[in-house]
C-alpha cells in the first residue's frame, strides 16, 4: 500500500498537479480509515481488541480522528501514516483467537519499517506471549456516590467503554433529590457539558423506575440523603466498586460506612485523603494496591498531573528540593461574584480575579513517592478559566543536565515507556490550555517551555483537571477490579 510522492515543486506551473496530487493523498487517506474502523470495531467487539496509535485508542474514533491520531504522532516520533498501520491491522485481523488486548498499530508499523520484518512475522512475535483465550467474565458493578464534575466524567468514561465493558459497568449513582425534575436535570447535565461537548451517544429518562440509560446502560438513580440508607442488592448491585466524588469523607472512618451498605465491596475516594489512607497515583505507586485494601484514595488531579514526571525525574537526576506553583482553574468551591467564604480568599468573584491559594499537592507527591518526602514546597493560583491548569516545576538536581537531555528523556518516556499513559509529550510553540481538554493523559510535558540552567530545571506540565484526573481514577478502578490488559508491543524503556 503506497503513496505517490509529491510533485517536484521545482517544476513550472505545477499548481494544478500539486493540488490534485494533495487532494488524490487525502481521499486515499480517507477511504483506508473507513475500511480501517470496521475492522477496528469489530476486533473491539469480538474479541476484545482494543486498537491504538501510540497509546491513543482508536475505538469509536470517526475518519478525521483516525486520520489525526496518526498525524499527531509526528512530534513525538516521526510521520505516520493510515498506509504504515493498515497492513499491520489487517494482519491483526487475520490473526484467529485473540484474548482481551491493546495492540499499538503506530509502533509496530515502526517497528516493521525499521526492521523490514513483515506485518503477520511482527505481531507473531509480538502476541505470543498472550495466554489462552479465556470465556469473557461479568463486568464489574460500579456505583458512583456523588454525580458533579468528576462524576459525570467518569460516568461517561466508563459508558464509552462498555460496547463490551472492558471490565466495569455503571449501575448507578446516588444523590440527594434536590427538587421536581431531579432525574431530567440530571441527565441533561450528563448530555451536555460546557467544556467538552455532548455525550457521544444517546440519553433517555425512566422517571417511573428512576433510571438513566445511556448508550443502552440502565443506570440506577438512587435519591439517599447518608451512605448508611441504601441497600444496594435491592437493585442487583454485588461485590460493587463504590467511587466517592463527593469530598465529604476523606478518612478511613467516615469511608467506611459505605462498607457496611450491602452489595458495596470496595471504596475509591477521588480527593486526597487524610490519615494513614493510601494515596494512589496510578503508574507510580498503583502495584502498592493489595487485595485487602478495602478504601483507597486517588489523590488529587494536580498530584497526579506531577508525580509521573518528577517519579522519573528523580530516577535519572535525582532531585534534591524544589517547589511546585500551579496555575490551576476554579472550581466549584469558589464563589462567582464577591460573597462569605470560610477560606482566605476564595471568597472573591473567581471568573474575575487570580486568587492565590494553597495546594497539598507538594505534600502529597510523597505518599506516592516517598524518596521526594520533605523536599517540596507547592503553592498554586487559582485562575478564570473553568478547564485545564499548569503545574511549574522549579527543581534543583543532584545531576547538571542540560534542557536537551531532558526534554529527550521524557519524550522517550511518554512513548516507551510503561508510564505513556500518565505522561503526553508537546513539542509546540503555539499551544495554550483549551488545547489540552479532554487529554486523557495525567500531564502533558510542554518542552518548548522547559528551562534548565546548571542543575537547575523549570519544567512545566498542561493537565486536564477533570478529564485526565478522571481517566487516573479510572485505571485504578480496572486495576481493583482485576482488569488487566497486556499492551503491545511491549515497552522498551523502563520508567
Amino acid at each position: 500500500m503506497k503513496e505517490l510522492s509529491v510533485t517536484d515543486s521545482t517544476q513550472p506551473n505545477n499548481t494544478v498537479a500539486l493540488t490534485q496530487e494533495h487532494w488524490g493523498r487525502w481521499k486515499n487517506r480517507e477511504e483506508i480509515a473507513e475500511r480501517m474502523i470496521a475492522i477496528i470495531g469489530r476486533l473491539y467487539r469480538e474479541n476484545d481488541v482494543v486498537v491504538s496509535v501510540y497509546g491513543r485508542s482508536l475505538v469509536n474514533m470517526s475518519v478525521i480522528q483516525i486520520l489525526k491520531a496518526h498525524r499527531r504522532v509526528r512530534m513525538i516520533a516521526g510521520d505516520l501514516s493510515v498506509v504504515d498501520t493498515m497492513p499491520i491491522l489487517e494482519a491483526l485481523a487475520e490473526c484467529g483467537k485473540l484474548t482481551s488486548c491493546e495492540v499499538d498499530l503506530g509502533k509496530l508499523a515502526r517497528a516493521a519499517g525499521e526492521t523490514g520484518t513483515a506485518a503477520k512475522e511482527l505481531l507473531s512475535a509480538a502476541l505470543a506471549v498472550l495466554p489462552a483465550q479465556s470465556e469473557r467474565a461479568e463486568p464489574k458493578d460500579v456505583v458512583l456516590y456523588g454525580f458533579g464534575r468528576i462524576g459525570r466524567i467518569l460516568a461517561r468514561l466508563i459508558i464509552e467503554q462498555a460496547g463490551l465493558g472492558r471490565g466495569l459497568r455503571l449501575r448507578a449513582i446516588v444523590v440527594r433529590k434536590s427538587s421536581e425534575g431531579d432525574l431530567q436535570k440530571r441527565a441533561s447535565l450528563l448530555r451536555r457539558d460546557s467544556v467538552h461537548g455532548s455525550f457521544q451517544g444517546t440519553i433517555s429518562v425512566d422517571e417511573e423506575n428512576e433510571a438513566i440509560i445511556a448508550n443502552g446502560n440502565y443506570i440506577k438513580v438512587i435519591y439517599a440523603g447518608s451512605p448508611s440508607e441504601v441497600d444496594y442488592t435491592v437493585y442487583g448491585i454485588k461485590d460493587a466498586l463504590l467511587i466517592d466524588n463527593t469530598g465529604k469523607w476523606r478518612d478511613v472512618e467516615g469511608l467506611s460506612v459505605h462498607l457496611t451498605c450491602p452489595g458495596i465491596k470496595r471504596v475509591i475516594l477521588t480527593a486526597p485523603s487524610k490519615g494513614e489512607m493510601k494515596n494512589v497515583v496510578y503508574g507510580v505507586n498503583h502495584t502498592d494496591i493489595i487485595d485487602s485494601d478495602q478504601i483507597i484514595s486517588a489523590a488529587s488531579c494536580t498530584t497526579n498531573a506531577i508525580t509521573p514526571i518528577l517519579k522519573v525525574i528523580h530516577d535519572k537526576f535525582t532531585v534534591l528540593n524544589g517547589h511546585v506553583e500551579t496555575v490551576h482553574s476554579f472550581t466549584n468551591d469558589q464563589n462567582l461574584t464577591d460573597n462569605y467564604h470560610k477560606a482566605d480568599r476564595r471568597g472573591r468573584a473567581a471568573t474575575l480575579n487570580m486568587v492565590i491559594t494553597e495546594t497539598g499537592a507538594a505534600k502529597a507527591v510523597a505518599k506516592a513517592l516517598p524518596a521526594l518526602k520533605g523536599k517540596l514546597t507547592g503553592n498554586s493560583v487559582r485562575v478564570p478559566t473553568p478547564n485545564v491548569s499548569l503545574a511549574i516545576l522549579n527543581l534543583n538536581l543532584e545531576t547538571e543536565t542540560t534542557r536537551e537531555e531532558i526534554n529527550e528523556y521524557i519524550r522517550q518516556i511518554s512513548v516507551y515507556s510503561n508510564l505513556q499513559g500518565q505522561i503526553d509529550y508537546t513539542n509546540s510553540s503555539e499551544v495554550v490550555s483549551s488545547d489540552f481538554i479532554g487529554s486523557r493523559s495525567a500531564g502533558v510535558f510542554d518542552a518548548q517551555a522547559t528551562i534548565v540552567s546548571g542543575n537547575h530545571a523549570t519544567l512545566y506540565v498542561w493537565y486536564d483537571n477533570e478529564v485526565g484526573y478522571s481517566c487516573q481514577v479510572l485505571r485504578i478502578v480496572e486495576q481493583m477490579a482485576g482488569v488487566q490488559y497486556p499492551h503491545f508491543p511491549l515497552e522498551t524503556v523502563s520508567a
